[in-house]
């Protein structure tokens, strides 16, 4: 691996979809990400299915962090997921996190988000998971 590989850092889109206003967690796990030395992008609140793949396309994201506690994942989740496969991202790491009830989880990883994070959960677990992921 080249030193230009070796500094690469992790960009990581952080991404409230839907009509969900509630933003503090998804702040939270942006400056965590931010101060573990990952390049944050953070859309807002109140984003489409659509505006996120836009943006994980721009900004050549290696993760997509979706923040959601409107319970709207199930409906929302697949419209992204399809949006990265048609957009050639189906290699992007998606993880999720906020409000999923535990018998949706295996429905969302079945869409193909590699991990869900409820409330509660540390950073560093967060941190860890997408380094593993990664590889880095």
């Amino acid at each position: 691996m080249s030193s230009a590989q070796q500094q690469k850092r992790i960009r990581v889109l952080v991404a409230k979809p839907g009509l969900d206003g509630h933003d503090r967690g998804a702040k939270v796990i942006a400056r965590a990400l931010r101060d573990a030395g990952m390049e944050v992008i953070y859309t807002g609140i109140r984003q489409t299915p659509e505006a996120i793949v836009s943006v994980a396309v721009q900004e050549d994201v290696d993760v997509v962090a979706l923040s959601i506690l409107s319970g709207a994942h199930l409906e929302l989740f697949p419209i992204i997921m399809e949006g990265l496969k048609e957009a050639g991202m189906s290699d992007t790491l998606v993880i999720a996190g906020g409000i999923i009830p535990e018998d949706d989880v295996p429905m969302v990883k079945q869409m193909g988000v590699a991990e869900v994070f409820g409330p509660g959960t540390f950073t560093a677990d967060i941190i860890d998971c997408i380094r593993k992921r990664l590889g880095s």
